[in-house]
């Protein structure tokens, strides 16, 4: 088969080569790929990985081969699943805990935007149990999961204020944004619950506005900078905070049934996907310049030819 893997003698980072076929476990269902997006998170795999390594994490397509041991969906039905690795090839064997099948009139597209970016928003906003009324408070809000967050925040009754660039304002305030802030200097507070991706000073001032007993979850770094962080920022005014750190690899089990209710959102006209370029996988260099340019608002999305 045929698979997109990393090559330091290519422009792009990668080349489109032979692979070896699958072979799964008796828990893995086999999946023709038909589509994937790209996650921020694959640009630095993309700087780190040997030669040799094929990327990928959000899937979607057909099952080609049902499981061996009778878990999961029959052959033939659509399918979306998060994979750790592998899933910029023509064929992945996917544990059937982490498959979802796509309802009626989701498109193959909207779904690949989901697995790794919603996942994501889903289960960093649980840390902040019961939302209702609740003043929530999201940096990089017009990202991938930003835009999840924001809706999901939403839909389970919290008090949104997202941190944006004022172009994204009427978007986001149509996903469900109370408040849109330029820099979450502005920001008001406190609030219960900080989602944080940027780091350095963002940390720094999202410590600055976290309420008594709230908590602020770590899940990037985008600017790349430090914070340092000692006792004196929680104390006084912020007793009983917490820093969690969260990545989508140690969040627990269960993705296949989160990738299912946020499909099921999508299916209801209740979650919106953003889609800003569609290409072919062998275009695969112009959906990385974009991804590192940050010149699209949505995600990126490749069509794998089956």
């Amino acid at each position: 088969m045929l698979a997109l893997v990393t090559s330091s003698d290519s422009a792009s980072g990668l080349r489109l080569a032979e692979f070896d076929e699958p072979r799964p476990l008796a828990n893995e269902a086999l999946v023709s790929v038909h589509a994937t997006s790209l996650n921020r998170g694959e640009l630095r795999l993309l700087a780190i990985r040997p030669d040799g390594f094929v990327p990928g994490q959000d899937i979607v397509g057909i099952v080609e081969r049902a499981a061996a041991d009778g878990s999961g969906p029959a052959v033939g039905t659509r399918v979306a699943a998060l994979v750790d690795q592998g899933g910029w090839a023509e064929r992945v064997a996917v544990s059937t805990d982490r498959l979802a099948i796509l309802p009626d009139g989701v498109s193959f597209a909207s779904a690949a935007t989901l697995p790794v970016a919603g996942t994501t928003a889903l289960r960093t906003l649980r840390h902040g149990s019961d939302l209702t009324g609740q003043q929530v408070l999201i940096t990089g809000a017009s990202g991938a999961v930003g835009r999840f967050q924001v809706q999901l925040a939403h839909l389970e009754g919290g008090v949104v204020t997202a941190v944006a660039a004022a172009r994204h304002d009427e978007d986001l305030r149509g996903l469900g944004a109370k408040q849109i802030v330029e820099s979450i200097e502005l920001a008001k507070g406190p609030f219960s619950l900080i989602t944080e991706s940027v780091g350095g000073k963002s940390l720094a001032h999202a410590i600055d506005r976290v309420a008594p007993g709230g908590i602020i979850v770590m899940f990037g770094s985008s600017s790349g900078e430090l914070t340092p962080v000692g006792f004196r920022q929680f104390v006084p005014g912020h007793e009983g905070a917490r820093l969690q750190t969260f990545a989508y690899y140690t969040s627990g089990s269960g993705i296949g049934a989160d990738i299912a209710s946020l499909l099921a959102l999508v299916a209801a006209g209740r979650l919106e996907t953003r889609i800003a370029l569609t290409v072919p996988w062998t275009d695969i260099a112009q959906a990385l310049d974009a991804l590192r340019q940050r010149s699209i608002s949505g995600k990126a999305v490749l069509t794998i030819a089956g």
